[in-house]
Order: structure tokens, then sequence, then C-alpha cells
């Protein structure tokens, strides 16, 4: 039963929605790493419920930092937040007890945790405890930013309407740095936030698709197979609920491609090696090229919803008609978008550990294009 990820800088997540906190702790920082508490206020508020777009559970987001942290730095040992939960209901989730609310974890914890789970609010399932993984990657982004990597997420599609691509890397991901709705083309955040309060009033959800670019990085971060960043980076993507793909570059439109078409043409440039196209997100072999690292999520609808469905109680064996009380999203996509560039920081600092050393953050990259 495990819920920690990372090999030389390593998560750990802990609490569940309606317990007192919930919260995470950090391992393998190297010391002396800037701690910023406004840097991590500014991406709790992206990843906390504000509007009609959100649920309607408020939850201040106060965080404590209990340790790893003296004067603003790192000290190097493990470092703890914690979020105390002030705001649950509880008492919405007793009268469905053993009903499962479909596409959500209810049953399948159930089955492994032989019914001692804590059920309220989905428990350690639930996208509470993400704020505690958007608390710890504000530190981590933070860490990144220290020697040159940065990142942005933003929603490409939802509700049927389509954001454009990433074209100046650099600016658009200072753009979404700063975007509470974080797209690239405003009008098109306007018509999104319209589909999903739609959804809303008709007692439904909506879902899309996120991307994710990543600028900095040094060639040869990754290993050929089982470690692949690819491999690395969709095992901790999945890990948050609602994230039901992951591709990378052109991703699954590179299967109707000829190779002549599908390839990334290499040439010099100032002394580096460079693509003149990225339809393989700045991977290959596993291992990262030197180009931005580009990818997609898709984000699966939010399963609780206040229409009428079909299910079973897995107490009493019986088949069950659900209609589910409580206060839900009617979209997680905008929420979601904070909590993958957090997940997206955890994989790069673990890989920049592992290939420079933990005290990479402090001392930075030394590394040649051509080694």
């Amino acid at each position: 039963m495990k819920n920690t990820f990372g090999h030389s800088v390593s998560l750990t997540l802990f609490g569940e929605s309606h317990g007192p906190a919930i919260g995470g702790v950090i391992d393998g920082l190297a010391p002396g790493i800037p701690v910023d508490p406004q840097a991590i206020r500014r991406l709790l508020d992206r990843r906390r419920p504000s509007t009609a777009l959100d649920t309607s559970r408020r939850e201040a987001d106060d965080f404590r930092i209990l340790s790893g942290v003296f004067q603003d730095k790192t000290t190097g040992t493990p470092l703890c937040i914690v979020l105390p939960n002030q705001d649950q209901r509880s008492g919405d989730y007793e009268k469905n007890r053993g009903l499962a609310r479909p596409s959500h974890g209810d049953y399948a914890g159930f089955c492994k945790y032989h019914g001692y789970e804590d059920y309220r609010g989905g428990g350690h399932f639930s996208g509470r405890v993400t704020a505690a993984l958007t608390a710890l990657g504000a530190i981590l982004l933070s860490a990144l930013s220290g020697i040159g990597v940065s990142l942005g997420t933003h929603i490409l599609r939802c509700g049927g309407v389509e954001d454009r691509d990433f074209v100046d890397l650099k600016q658009d991901i200072a753009w979404l740095n700063q975007a509470f709705f974080p797209v690239l083309e405003e009008s098109r955040g306007e018509q999104m936030a319209a589909a999903i309060l739609a959804a809303k009033e008709a007692g439904d959800s909506v879902g899309g698709v996120v991307q994710t670019g990543v600028i900095g990085l040094p060639p040869g971060l990754g290993e050929p197979w089982f470690d692949s960043v690819e491999g690395l980076l969709s095992h901790a993507l999945f890990s948050i609920g609602g994230i039901k793909g992951v591709s990378f570059g052109a991703g699954f439109q590179l299967a109707e491609c000829r190779g002549s078409q599908g390839n990334d043409a290499m040439r010099m440039e100032q002394g580096r090696v460079i693509t003149l196209t990225n339809r393989n997100g700045g991977v290959n072999g596993g291992i990262t090229n030197g180009m931005p690292v580009l990818f997609q999520c898709a984000v699966k609808p939010t399963p609780s919803i206040a229409r009428e469905q079909q299910t079973v109680n897995f107490l009493t064996g019986e088949n069950a008609i659900l209609r589910i009380g409580g206060r839900h999203d009617p979209a997680i996509i905008r929420r979601i978008c904070p909590v993958v560039d957090s997940v997206t920081a955890l994989v790069l600092c673990d890989l920049l550990a592992q290939r420079f050393g933990t005290d990479v953050f402090t001392k930075g990259i030394a590394v040649c294009n051509m080694d």
C-alpha cells in the first residue's frame, strides 16, 4: 500500500478528504533551496475551488511547514507540509454508504481495503489530496526554476472548444504561471467556461485535454527501457485521479504519418543539436534530447454528477439507483493544471538528481550538449 513516488527525490502523500488534515513529505532535496511561502500560496490558489465552475466546498488551504525548512531555505532533511480540512460535510456521504459512484474509486477501494477505508468524500482517493501535492509542487517548481527549467500546462480542449498550441514556449509558460483560467487565448477560456456551466445546469460534467510544455532540460535524462522519461512521467501523471490518457509530442497522430512526415530533422545551431520540428516531444529512446518536452493528458468528466445513475450496493449485493447530493466539480480541468505541473516537477527533480546528484538544485547543471 504505497503512497510514495521517486528515488533520489521522493514524495509521500497522506490524509483523507474528510480527515483532520492532508499533507505530504518530500525527501532528498538538497539543503539551501529557497522556499517562498507566497509561491506556495499562489499555486494553491490556482488549484483551489473559488468560482461557479468549481465545487462549492471552499477550503482555505492554509498550510504549515512542519519540518525541512529553516529561515526560508531547505535544510536537506524531510520537508513536511500539512493542510487542515475545515469545510467537510461528512453527512452527505452517510446516506449513500455502499452505493458505488459509477467511474469512481468507491467499489475498487472497498475491494482493496476490505471496508476499512474512509469512504467520506472519496477518502484518500479524493481530489482534495492534490492540495498537498500542489503545495509541495510549488517548492519543486521553484527548485527547477533556480536552474533554468520552467514548465506550464494549459487546457487544450474542453466542452468542444480548442485553445491554440504552444508557440513561444518561454512566453506562453510565463503567461500560464499567472493565469487563473489556464488557456493561451483568453476568448477560448470564456467559451470553455460557458460549456462547463451548461453541463452544470444539466446536472452533468465535462472533461477535456491539457497540454504541458517544459523548457530548459538538458539532453541525457532518463533511461532507454523501464525508466524512460515518458514512462516515469506517465506513471506519475496517471496517479492523478481523472487522467485517462497521456501522449507525447504529436502522440497518436504519429500513427497516421509516414516516417518522412513524423521524423524530426536535426541540425546544429550555435554549437548545440536541435530538431527543426518536435513531433516526438523532446524525447528519443526514452531520453531527453534537449528540445522542449511536450505532452498531453486526457481528463475524464467528473464522475460525481447530479443525474440519476444505475449502480450497485456492494454492501447488500443489490442493484440500485444513485442520486448524488453533496458538492462536486462540473469540471476538474482548470484545477488539474497546477496539479499536473506539480507532478511533472516531481519527476523532473528526481531525474535531474539521479543524473547530476542531489546538489544539482544549488550548484546547477554542468553538461555538454555533445557528451
